[in-house]
């Protein structure tokens, strides 16, 4: 089978009998939209104008569809993949559906995990552009973040007049590139000069865990994002007050960087599926969802949108319910939880080596994991309906055996194989979907309410979605969250920032793990996002690149073709 940059780039050279994709002009008159409302990127990418988001304003809402997964493992689960299959397949049965996706970070593309722009015949194109530098959302993030930087350290060099303690400064530089050299650094040295600022510790994090990521992917439009901007707890004073970015100034000129990157990008799939794709943040550490704007206009424009929250349910999906559709008021009809047989039994102890050779004990002793995200998901009281991503290599009795462990936990599932063909080989997955959407089974109650203190909600959250049996606080954990509530912060949603590798925060304990408790090392307060961050187990912010970076196999001939993308 050809890889992911080759079937991408063929579709741009059709067959005989094939269609060539859409002009972007073309993908949104399908939509109904009007080319006054577009701003186009060329011919196949464009960004939505404020006038369109205006426009749309008495429309009904469609359908609203989560597709998360379980616990992320070397295998693979193909969520995104999913996504875009479910999507092309709604679509093939004459299901007016809208994707609603994350931009990928150049983090992943150029370390481990590669692009996020689906697998095989469910893909999202121009797959290139979407992967590298896209519409520019990314870079205008961290120039706005860094701008900030720049005008705290300008402020502390400038006089001081704030008394900012540049021992407890909160906010800190980005880049969306893996980079573990950077997660420790101390800036302002150089010659002795007191023109080249004050020295003091800085640590960067990746662009997409940054505060103004998820900023811009849960503002309602630029007076929200610039009243968010101007929350944002940037520092304390040496009197142990807040500082917050308004404090500082240049608000604006923040939000002036943020003009276009606030406007949902539109693109399509390979069988012309409108996509919108908009905002990235991580969801180990960070809240892993797409923005509002474009969750929103895709619930417009189409009878069903499809999204997807990142990692496994217990930390993109758990985010998404807890934190988006309660800041944005949206009610899902049904919830896809995608799953791999090999995935499955990569849980229950086969090595990766292993995988495609029939384990019918490691699969029973693995589904426990399945079932884990299963039960956690019925919490919130949507539907739910599994996917099973399917490889050539599961054998009839695997199958068999999650049919029958799905059915006896009373959900439906489905089998797709979406990615060798596209929307064709999701068509029983689309129906089941559909069924449990317009079933208005759906009665969506977030986890927690509001007015617990925040240790009731970090609990609830260990105990109920990561099955601890309760939480060490270790470190300043304790007085950070005592500051928060101090600072008016105990009402806000909690985002906990976890290994995405387990249900609990020790990556290595794989399927359902028991008798152990989730250790809380920290919090920070992200006043303008509205929620605060707690950080658990070891997990960073920057990551760094493995031994053999994905970067190591791109490339870019004399034509401008591209290789080595995934």
């Amino acid at each position: 089978m050809l890889s992911d940059i080759e079937i991408a780039k063929a579709v741009w050279n059709p067959k005989e009998g094939e269609t060539p994709p859409l002009t972007v002009t073309e993908i949104a008159a399908n939509l109904g939209i009007d080319e006054k409302y577009i701003e186009p990127y060329g011919h196949y990418k464009a960004k939505f104008s404020e006038g369109l988001i205006k426009s749309l304003s008495g429309k009904p809402d469609g359908k609203l569809i989560l597709v998360t997964a379980i616990n992320p493992t070397p295998a693979g689960e193909g969520k995104t993949t999913i996504s875009i299959g479910l999507a092309q397949a709604l679509n093939r049965s004459g299901r007016k559906t809208v994707l609603a996706l994350r931009e990928p970070s150049l983090g992943p593309v150029f370390g481990v995990k590669g692009g996020a722009a689906g697998g095989g015949y469910s893909q999202v194109i121009p797959m290139e552009d979407i992967n590298l530098h896209f519409t520019g959302d990314m870079h205008a993030i961290t120039a706005a973040n860094n701008l900030l930087s720049a005008l705290l350290d300008n402020h502390i060099q400038q006089g001081n007049e704030l008394r900012i303690d540049t021992r407890r400064i909160l906010h800190k530089r980005c880049l969306d590139i893996n980079d573990r050299e950077l997660r420790n650094c101390v800036v302002g040295l150089g010659q002795g000069s007191a023109m080249n600022g004050v020295a003091r510790e800085e640590h960067f994090v990746i662009t997409v865990a940054t505060e103004i990521m998820a900023i811009l992917c849960l503002a309602e439009d630029i007076i929200d994002l610039k009243r968010r901007l101007s929350r944002m707890l940037v520092a304390y004073s040496l009197d142990g007050n807040p500082v917050y970015a308004g404090d500082l100034g240049g608000v604006g000129s923040m939000a002036a960087l943020l003009k276009d990157a606030i406007l949902p990008n539109l693109v399509q799939t390979l069988e012309k599926t409108p996509a919108i794709i908009h905002g990235g943040p991580f969801a180990n550490i960070a809240h892993g969802c797409n923005s509002v704007r474009a969750t929103k206009i895709a619930l417009k424009l189409g009878d069903y949108c499809v999204t997807e929250a990142g990692f496994g349910s217990d930390l993109g999906a758990e985010k998404f319910l807890d934190i988006k559709c309660r800041a944005a008021e949206l009610q899902p009809d049904a919830i896809v939880l995608t799953a791999t047989v090999r995935a499955l039994k990569y849980n229950g102890g086969v090595p990766k080596t292993e995988l495609t050779t029939e384990n019918i004990p490691a699969l029973e002793k693995g589904i426990v994991n399945l079932g884990a995200h299963i039960d956690n998901l019925k919490k919130f009281g949507v539907p739910v309906v599994v996917a099973i991503n399917h490889f050539a290599a599961d054998t009839e009795w695997e199958i068999d055996t999650v049919r029958g462990y799905c059915e006896s936990k009373g959900v439906k599932v489905a089998f797709a194989d979406v990615f060798a063909q596209g929307g064709a080989g999701g068509m029983e997955l689309a129906e089941a979907v559909a069924a449990a959407a317009q079933s208005d089974a759906a009665g969506y109650e977030p986890l927690y309410q509001l007015d617990l203190p925040l240790t009731q909600k970090i609990e609830k959250i260990a105990k109920e979605i990561y099955r601890a049996d309760g939480v060490n606080y270790v470190g300043s954990a304790l007085k950070d969250i005592a500051n928060i509530e101090k600072l008016g912060g105990g009402t806000l949603p909690v985002c906990i920032a976890k290994t995405q590798y387990s249900l609990s925060d020790d990556p290595a304990k794989l399927g359902l793990p028991r008798d152990y408790k989730i250790t809380v090392r920290g919090a920070e307060l992200k006043n303008g996002a509205g929620f605060v961050v707690v950080y658990t187990g070891d997990i960073m912010t920057m990551p760094g690149l493995p031994k053999v970076p994905a970067a190591n196999s791109i490339d870019i001939d004399a034509n401008g073709a591209m290789s080595g993308l995934f």
